[in-house]
């Protein structure tokens, strides 16, 4: 699996590397984004710029045990890459398959690894974005680019979330964040606090327990909605049984597996209780009649108005029925010199203490932009359908879906970029930014995304990060992958909401 290869050598513009294309990322959305402007746009020069020393992003910042995908690979990989493996893959899993169409497509030598981007300046004059930043050897480098593509994810890699509990100092064994990972951290025998319950948790704790760890607690303040299922495709076995070519079945498992996420979000919104009881009913089917699901197990939200943690086999859940877990609801008073100590005032004791409480969005990826000298945030900004903002010319944000795969938006956003810059070409015009129109002016202006949408912890303590949305279709992301699939790709890039120029 390449990590490094021969770069293809930029064009100079007043002495600088300039491209017509700058790539921010090599995780999924970057590697992806790479594919789109290789395979769809041959002539133009691009550069991808990634922070970390290899590829893979996310898949790359969480080295915890198990780390997997909570999202099936059909949908997740690719469109043009056929997923060979299980639904539910490894984060090694996932880096191999990004490995492969990164030798298969020759994109080693557009990759920079290792270079931090620090500033990225507009130039009205100069019609293109200046970067300049800092390579692994500590050099500082600039590079220009004419289109500025940024597919870093939304959340910070280098620091997860951890709140500041009282007693935090006073406590004498290991307190660690599954973001950050020791590396060869000893917990066999031991036993282990797993603070949260999202998709982490469920998956650190049965890894850990199948390694060797003494009794896990999960802490929560309240309960997830989990799906357990098996990980196995029988649609797609079959298929394979019958010798069907792979990239037939990758797309045949796809759209069956978008039909079968539309189903159930929209079933989420209208008939909420049974999509409950029959969650609830899965998860009984591993814990048995008498285990207290009503309060470990049953949210206080509907079902994907936070998102849905998919267990694979039920892995979690057997490992609470084998009694080498258990799960605990309350809130945590302060951290004891030996554990924790909850507000109902049971104490519990741990040799290590696992905070899986979730990230902090940053959208910019640490980035400082101004445009024509001016200090500028996306905060500022109000999104045009969750991609473009106002105020940004020849900028493009990848952000994907919450209740769909993540790169899905990966490719519909690949599809409109090759599009958009092939129109701008035929229009002899260098720059695109989107702007309100007449009838805009008086919308209001909202939050990214309302609560009743999707609510998760680490966008309401960071929704003032976030570009501002309208109340038309334009002016927000709508979430809906389903109709977006329809929707972008009949965008009329020459609306009056784009200005060229």
């Amino acid at each position: 699996m390449a990590t490094s290869a021969t770069l293809e050598l930029p064009a100079l513009v007043g002495g600088v590397q300039h491209f017509d294309v700058l790539i921010v990322g090599a995780g999924v959305s970057g590697i992806g984004a790479a594919w789109h402007v290789k395979n769809q746009s041959p002539d133009r020069s691009f550069v991808v710029l990634e922070d970390k020393a290899e590829f893979g992003g996310t898949w790359v910042t969480h080295r915890y045990p198990g780390a997997r995908s909570d999202s099936d690979l059909y949908t997740y990989g690719y469109r043009f890459k056929p997923w060979v493996g299980p639904p539910i893959a490894t984060s090694a899993e996932i880096r191999a398959y990004m490995g492969e169409l990164i030798e298969e497509s020759g994109l080693a030598g557009h990759i920079r690894y290792g270079h931090r981007i620090e500033t990225a300046s507009w130039s009205s004059a100069a019609k293109r974005w200046t970067v300049t930043g800092v390579a692994g050897d500590g050099a500082p480098f600039t590079i220009s680019a004419n289109f500025l593509w940024m597919c870093q994810g939304y959340y910070n890699h280098a620091k997860g979330h951890t709140p500041d509990w009282p007693g935090m100092a006073e406590y004498r064994g290991q307190i660690v964040h599954p973001q950050s990972w020791p590396e060869g951290l000893d917990y066999k025998g031991k036993s282990v606090i797993v603070i949260g319950s999202g998709a982490t948790a469920a998956t650190v704790i049965p890894a850990m327990a199948k390694e060797g760890a003494g009794h896990i607690t999960m802490v929560q303040r309240t309960p997830t909605w989990f799906y357990p299922a098996p990980n196995v495709n029988e649609f797609v076995e079959t298929l394979r049984a019958l010798e069907v070519d792979d990239a037939l079945v990758h797309d045949l498992a796809r759209r069956k597996a978008n039909y079968d996420q539309l189903v159930i979000t929209r079933r989420c919104i209208e008939e909420p209780e049974a999509v409950k009881a029959e969650l609830l009913e899965a998860v009984k089917a591993y814990l048995g009649p008498d285990y207290d699901v009503a309060t470990h197990f049953t949210p206080n939200y509907r079902p994907w108005q936070q998102r849905v943690a998919l267990i694979p086999d039920g892995d979690m859940l057997q490992t609470i029925a084998a009694g080498k877990a258990s799960v605990v609801t309350d809130e945590i008073a302060r951290f004891t010199p030996t554990g924790l100590l909850l507000k109902s005032g049971q104490a519990l004791d741990a040799d290590i203490i696992v905070t899986a409480t979730g990230f902090d969005l940053c959208i910019d990826g640490g980035i400082r932009f101004s445009v024509d000298g001016l200090e500028k945030t996306l905060a500022d900004s109000v999104t045009y359908r969750g991609m473009m903002f106002t105020g940004f010319p020849n900028l493009l944000w990848v952000m994907g879906y919450f209740r769909a795969s993540w790169t899905l938006r990966v490719d519909l956003l690949g599809d409109l970029v090759m599009r958009l810059l092939n129109h701008m070409r035929a229009k002899c015009v260098s720059v695109v930014e989107v702007a309100l129109r007449p009838e805009d002016h008086d919308m209001p202006l909202l939050d990214w995304i309302s609560e009743e949408n999707f609510n998760p912890n680490y966008l309401k303590r960071g929704m003032h990060l976030l570009p501002k949305r309208g109340d038309k279709p334009e002016w927000m992301h709508n979430q809906d992958y389903w109709s977006e699939r329809d929707e972008i790709p009949a965008i009329d890039l020459d609306g009056a909401e784009f200005v060229y120029s």
